[in-house]
Order: C-alpha cells, then sequence, then structure tokens
C-alpha cells in the first residue's frame, strides 16, 4: 500500500467472529488501521481467563480483562486459534501497512470508567497494564472509548486518564485514539483541546443521530444538518462536529469522521420528520450489505450527505451509500480532516456497493 495521507479505519466487533465474520473478512487492502473492540475494565475482584495477561484475583479497579477471551485468543480464525492472533498473522503475511490498536470500553463497558479515572492509583495501573496488554500481541496501540462523561468531574479525570496513557504509551512509539459521540449533551463537559493534546485522533461517532429513542424518523448519519430540522437530534451533523472541535482548538487533522456500516429502520413512514410506529431489523436495525431491501427504492440527498431507502412494507431506512461516503470523503480532504471510520466493516457489500472501498477511493486518489 501506497504512502496513507488519510485514515480509513474501522473497529472489528470480537463477537463477530461467530457469524463467521473473521479478521480476513474485512477489506484489509483498503482498511489502514482497525480497532479491536473490546477490553473492559475490571470493577471488582475476578478470576482472568487469561492466565498470562495476570495471575489469581484482580485486586482493585483499573486492570483490564477479556470482554470474550475465546473469541480472542482460542476461537479458530484465519489459520490461528483467535481473532488478536489472526490480526497479528495478517499484518505480518500480507497487510504491512496495517496498524492494530485494542479499543477499551464500549457503549455496554463504559460504566467503570468513572471510578477508575478519579483515582490516581488506578488511572497509573490501567496505563500500565495496557502497555503491557499492547506489547504482548504487538499492536500499535489503545483506543478509548467512554460512552461517555457525563459531568464535569467526570470530564476532567476523562483528560487525567488520556494523559495517564499517554504517558505508558509515548508518541510516536504508539498510538493513543479515543472514540466521541457527537452533540454537546456530551462534549460540554470535556475539554476537547486538551484532550487533541494527548491523542492521535477523535474518532467522532457521527451516527446514531436517530432511532428508536427518538420521537420522529430521521437521518441517522448526516454530513450536515438542514436548514430547518425538525427536532434537536436533526440538528446533529458531522460538520456540525467538526465546527464544535474547531471552534475549541482542535486541529482538524485529529478529527476522523465516522460512517455507520447499518441502516436504523423507521416502520410506518416515508421519510424524515414522521411519527413512525416501530422499527424492523435487529433492534432495529440492517446491515448494509442486506441493504436496500427487495421492497424498498433507495435515494441519495446530496445537499446533507444522508441516504437511506423506502419501501411500502420496510418504511424508511437511514443510511449511507457509495455515494454519501464519498461526499464524507470529499468532506475531509478539503478541510483537511484524519479521515474515516467505519462502524463495522464486517457489515459492508462487495464490489461496488462497497462503502470502504468508496472511502478509500476518494481518500488516497486511486
Amino acid at each position: 500500500m501506497q504512502h496513507i495521507r488519510y485514515i480509513n479505519a474501522s473497529y472489528y466487533p470480537s463477537w463477530r467472529i461467530y457469524r463467521g465474520q473473521i479478521p480476513s473478512s474485512m477489506d484489509l487492502d483498503h482498511i489502514t488501521h482497525v480497532f479491536y473492540a473490546f477490553l473492559r475494565l475490571a470493577t471488582q475482584p475476578i478470576q482472568l481467563i487469561d492466565t498470562a495477561l495476570a495471575s489469581g484475583l484482580v485486586q482493585d479497579d483499573g486492570n483490564v480483562f477479556h470482554l470474550d477471551a475465546k473469541a480472542d485468543l482460542e476461537y479458530p480464525a484465519d489459520g490461528v486459534n483467535g481473532c488478536l492472533h489472526a490480526f497479528k498473522a495478517l499484518r505480518r503475511q500480507r497487510y504491512p501497512h496495517l496498524k492494530l490498536l485494542v479499543s477499551v470500553g464500549g457503549g455496554s463497558g463504559s460504566k467503570p470508567f468513572k471510578e477508575v479515572a478519579n483515582r490516581v492509583d488506578r488511572r497509573v495501573r490501567l496505563g500500565q497494564t495496557l502497555r503491557e496488554f499492547v506489547d504482548r500481541f504487538e499492536l500499535n496501540g489503545v483506543d478509548l472509548d467512554w460512552e461517555h462523561p457525563s459531568s464535569p468531574a467526570e470530564g476532567r479525570d476523562y483528560v487525567l486518564l488520556l494523559e495517564e496513557l499517554r504517558r505508558n504509551l509515548p508518541a510516536p512509539q504508539y498510538m493513543l485514539t479515543t472514540a466521541l459521540p457527537v452533540g454537546e449533551w456530551c462534549l460540554k463537559h470535556i475539554n476537547v483541546a486538551k484532550v487533541a493534546e494527548h491523542v492521535d485522533f477523535l474518532n467522532m461517532m457521527c451516527y446514531d443521530f436517530a432511532g428508536p429513542w427518538t420521537e420522529l424518523s430521521g437521518h441517522q448519519s448526516q454530513l450536515y444538518a438542514p436548514s430547518s430540522p425538525h427536532n434537536a437530534f436533526s440538528k446533529r451533523s458531522g460538520h456540525g462536529a467538526v465546527q464544535y472541535l474547531r471552534a475549541r482548538g482542535v486541529l482538524s487533522r485529529k478529527i476522523v469522521l465516522g460512517v455507520p456500516v447499518y441502516g436504523r429502520s423507521f416502520l410506518g413512514v416515508d421519510g424524515v420528520g414522521q411519527r413512525f410506529s416501530g422499527h424492523a431489523g435487529e433492534g432495529g436495525t440492517y446491515e448494509f450489505s442486506e441493504l436496500p431491501l427487495s421492497d424498498a427504492q433507495e435515494f441519495v440527498d446530496e445537499e446533507l450527505g444522508a441516504a437511506g431507502s423506502v419501501g411500502k412494507e420496510s418504511g424508511f431506512v437511514s443510511y449511507d451509500t457509495p455515494d454519501t461516503v464519498r461526499l464524507k470523503a470529499q468532506y475531509v480532504k478539503v478541510n483537511d480532516l484524519g479521515g474515516l471510520f467505519y462502524w463495522t466493516a464486517v457489515a459492508d457489500a462487495t464490489g461496488p456497493r462497497s462503502l470502504v472501498h468508496a472511502g478509500y477511493q476518494v481518500l488516497n486518489g486511486v
């Protein structure tokens, strides 16, 4: 792979191995960085399955454990045992360009951060443990996915935790990134300029702007907000996140825009701003490789940088297409951002429908 100016990254959720989505199922020819999800934080004494990482009982917060040790270390994948070993082998054998980072926390694993981050000894222990983990598996660094600091005190501790992690993972030998939601409801508690001082990239989760939790249907990952938003959720956008961060001193090159590789379902409606009757799919979502559904007509709104499909039975499904990913990649280049990331490339389509390939082509001029 030629020299890469913009990253085109993807998260890899370890549990997808049980669906047959092994590490090599992702388009690693066009992915520059993989964020391996997830490690979890210990909140009480537990017996670790992976005794090579730590022996006996964890005595206090600040240690990490595998979300799924079987998936990480034992389940057959790409000719070896365990997804972590698979990625290591793939990089050695076929993808020397690939940067591998382990992601800590996640949406369902963020609760312990509050207790770990507010004590110096726990922050130190976590930094040391993560450095040991990264070195053991020959990784390039750590992605901190705390969703999300919800008070000024937690925002302060979040910055202190990143400072400690960077101390243990010095640049440029190691990478340190962090994932953040889009919206002032979260970002207002965080000194994002201080965060940017410690990390290589801020992975902005520019998706889930609408879903089962919202009163009205909407675009879940629009690049631009409409001139007349139908509710507070529809005011959110990738561009809005970039503006917010830049206005607070974050360098553009550290901002990475997130792209969902799934669609959000709204039944009983044919567009945005409508009261929907329910949702379909798995938890209200469809993998992008399944879309558009058989009865649906796909559309692209180039003004908003949003897309989706509408069908009589399937209702409105909001998702990105290769066209919108190309728009977002061009936005990255025009604004000199860090690149794009995807949650998650295992759900991508192949051939001309591939979102990952569309982003890579525009970002890197091929």
